[in-house]
């Protein structure tokens, strides 16, 4: 496979979309760079199709190199979403978009996000107008946002200066089902699903539990199976955890009999 080829204009499948407010096609697959993958294993990534990077300035310095060097070749077919450590005014904002794209070797983000919004940051006036005016300058291309408050996130949805919310979705912590994905049929930001294993809680075997336990890909694949996510943020530590996350996809969206599992397993491990 080409591994500098751009995404085909196809229509949306199992594991593509098109994100409507970032403006690109991407890989349902996302991989979160602080996880362990080396340059070996993101350029296998490239050639799987992989192109949404999520890269912090922690614990990425064994894949940063090879980013840059793929948005140097290639930028219009990436997208990379980042964030500043804090951002509670607007100043922190703008500062932290200026320091990324030094970082990376680029003239616009793709998505700047605020983490972790109430603890680490805060959507208020000053910050979400600070990211209205970097979008004006062309120094990101979407406002993001992740975040646990699930009724939070259903207000913020409807603000038109939000583009992307990056969530908790998984078979133990299903919430936003109820509390989030409801509010969508007013207005949609696009939706990346994180923490998709339970930090490994659902890879594990609880108590009582006599059915199968699921690997790091029926999780990828739950989550996907919602036609409310865009696409999931995987952490592989390594190459052989990332094809794996890649090679499960053809098993395509869980059929009823696997969501009823995986839901039975989620409830077990929330308890």
């Amino acid at each position: 496979m080409d591994a500098h080829a751009a995404p085909s204009p196809e229509a949306d499948d199992f594991t593509h979309r098109q994100l409507r407010r970032v403006g690109k096609r991407v890989h349902r697959m996302g991989i979160a760079c602080n996880y362990g993958l080396d340059a070996d294993g993101f350029a296998a990534a490239l050639d799987r199709g992989a192109n949404y990077f999520f890269w912090t300035p922690m614990r990425t310095g064994k894949v940063t190199p090879a980013l840059r060097e793929a948005l140097r070749r290639d930028r219009e077919r990436y997208v990379v979403a980042s964030g500043p450590t804090l951002a509670v005014t607007g100043g922190n904002v703008t500062r932290g978009v200026e320091s990324l794209l030094k970082k990376l070797g680029t003239d616009y983000l793709d998505v700047y996000q605020l983490f972790w919004v109430g603890v680490t940051s805060s959507w208020r006036e000053a910050t979400a107008d600070a990211l209205s005016k970097l979008k004006e300058q062309g120094k990101i291309r979407a406002a993001g946002v992740s975040i646990h408050d699930r009724p939070r996130a259903a207000e913020m949805s409807q603000d038109e200066r939000l583009d992307l919310l990056m969530i908790r979705y998984n078979a133990a912590h299903p919430g936003a089902e109820r509390d989030l994905f409801p509010r969508f049929a007013g207005r949609r930001p696009d939706v990346a699903a994180y923490t998709a294993t339970d930090w490994r809680k659902l890879l594990k075997r609880p108590s009582g539990w006599e059915g199968r336990v699921p690997d790091a890909g029926d999780c990828y694949r739950f989550a996907l199976s919602s036609p409310h996510v865009d696409l999931v943020i995987s952490g592989p530590a390594d190459r052989a955890q990332m094809e794996a996350n890649f090679d499960a996809l053809s098993r395509g969206p869980l059929d009823p009999e696997e969501d009823r599992w995986m839901r039975d397993l989620g409830r077990v491990v929330h308890g």
